[in-house]
């Protein structure tokens, strides 16, 4: 028992033995292995480190190449700029230079300027002193020839001062006086101005020949009658003229006294309406009808005085005022043309503090003498004033009437004011028409100017002459000369025409393009 105990210890003591030996070989062995190992890193490591420093010297090299270049440039570049800087600088020391020069030059001419003025004032001086001396002696010698001492003298002087003072205070006083009608002027447009505002009136265009129109040719035979009797008979009894032939189914009617004309017409009228047509017939529907205008006459003139409120008109005066219903003045009518100048003159003596009713009275009356100007010689201005003198009217009154057209010296402000009125009504747009013949021309004369001018191709005159439109070729005029163009008409039409308003001048410029397919 005890020596397999022993057996087995010694077993184990061997094995144990035998263990560590082959142990120890296996770490010798591990560790031979480990330094190769590790000297096989070292080799490796020291390769990579050489191959990465030659790495690194190339790249340094290079990079050391690429800041050489740079620097190289920059250097240059720096050289470039210092030398630019070097001429600019050379050139502004060459400037410098010549403004001093300049400025050496100019001082220098100031300097010479300086004595030359210097020499000029000691010159000045020294010849003021011999003018001095020269005066004196002559004030010596004027006063042994002249026999007057210097107080006299100087008295004749004061005298001729005193003239050119009253001179020059005259030219002032004109200038005053000048401004002061400006002022004037101005105010008195103002007031007619506030007086066309005040006032509104229709505008009536009548025909200056009575026309009667005929139902059928065969009354026109009845009008003339066997061998012309009826209508002699009409002309002789009314005192007219029948113009028959010149109108197809028609009658003119042709007077100078509005008054037998209106009566020839009234009574053409009726007995074409009546259809008996003869002498007695005429003569019996004549009274009759001469009878109804005259009573006409006198309430259109009473009206009229009633409408203004002029009183104490004699009845002749009333009568003649009522016949200018039937006159005409440019298809103006004279009765509503002296009832406005009486409004306007009633409205402006109320602004200038006047007698309104005196001027109202002048207005109304100014225009009488054309009832009877075609009966009395002399112009209606002068016929109107003898009648209102024989009616013992105001001398003011007759004055203004007889003034109203500068045939006569103006001795009060209303024959003043009455002329201004009197313009103010005939003259206003629409109170009076021109003819057919006057408004052809106007219009031929527009066209006429717009054809003056190069370049137009056509021209038309339109809206009753209000505008005027130009056609032009587009290859001659470009849009900047009919901007033009149309400024030169406008200019034309200003100075060789008259007209009322305004006149529209349109320049039309467009180019065409037109080919056919076939």
């Amino acid at each position: 028992m005890t020596m397999n105990v022993l057996a087995y210890l010694a077993a184990g003591g061997v094995g144990v033995a035998f263990g560590l030996t082959v142990y120890w070989f296996l770490a010798k062995s591990k560790k031979t292995s480990l330094s190769h190992e590790a000297q096989r890193m070292r080799e490796e490591a020291r390769k990579e480190t050489e191959h990465m420093l030659r790495e690194a010297k190339v790249s340094a090299k290079a990079e050391a190449l690429k800041l050489k270049d740079e620097f190289e440039d920059e250097v240059k570049e720096r050289q470039r700029e210092i030398k630019k800087t070097e001429q600019r600088l050379n050139q502004r020391e060459e400037n410098l230079e010549k403004k001093l020069d300049l400025i050496d030059a100019r001082h220098n001419a100031i300097e010479k300027r300086e004595k030359e003025v210097q020499l000029s004032k000691e010159r000045q001086q020294e010849k003021e002193k011999q003018l001095d001396e020269i005066t004196q002696r002559q004030i010596a010698e004027l006063e042994r020839v002249a026999e007057l001492d210097r107080e006299t003298a100087k008295k004749m002087m004061f005298e001729k001062l005193e003239g050119e003072l009253q001179h020059e205070s005259g030219l002032i006083i004109r200038d005053v006086q000048e401004r002061t009608k400006e002022k004037c002027a101005a105010e008195s447009k103002r007031i007619m101005v506030y007086a066309i505002q005040r006032y509104a009136s229709e505008c009536a265009y009548e025909r200056t020949t009575a026309t009667i129109a005929l139902p059928s040719d065969e009354m026109k035979g009845r009008i003339i009658g066997r061998d012309g009797r009826n209508i002699r008979a009409i002309e002789a009894a009314t005192g007219v003229s029948l113009l028959i032939d010149d109108t197809p189914e028609a009658v003119v009617i042709s007077c100078f006294d509005p008054v037998r004309k209106e009566i020839a017409r009234l009574v053409l009228e009726r007995l074409i309406s009546d259809g008996r047509i003869h002498p007695t017939r005429i003569e019996e529907m004549l009274k009759k009808v001469t009878r109804e205008v005259e009573e006409e006459v006198v309430q259109a003139g009473e009206a009229a005085a009633l409408e203004t409120g002029v009183q104490g008109l004699p009845p002749q005066i009333i009568k003649l005022l009522g016949r200018l219903k039937f006159r005409f003045s440019f298809s103006q009518n004279v009765l509503k043309h002296s009832l406005e100048t009486a409004y306007f003159m009633s409205m402006i003596a109320a602004e200038l503090g006047m007698d309104e009713r005196k001027a109202k009275r002048i207005g109304l009356l100014h225009d009488i003498g054309k009832a009877i100007d075609h009966e009395v010689e002399g112009t209606h201005a002068s016929i109107g004033a003898e009648i209102l003198r024989k009616n013992k009217e105001d001398a003011d009154v007759v004055n203004a009437v007889a003034a109203h057209h500068e045939e006569v010296e103006a001795t009060n402000l209303y024959s003043i004011l009455v002329n201004a009125c009197d313009a103010l009504s005939a003259s206003r747009p629409g109170a009076r028409c021109e003819t057919t013949e006057l408004y052809l021309k106007r219009l031929e004369q527009l066209e006429d100017i717009a054809k003056r001018f190069d370049g137009v191709e056509n021209c038309y005159a339109i809206q009753a002459g209000r505008e005027v439109r130009v056609i032009v070729h587009p290859d001659k005029i470009d849009d900047g000369k009919a901007q033009k163009l149309a400024h030169d008409i406008c200019i034309e039409i200003e100075k060789e025409m008259n007209y009322p308003g305004q006149i529209q001048v349109t320049v039309i410029r467009e180019t065409r393009s037109i080919s056919f397919a076939k």
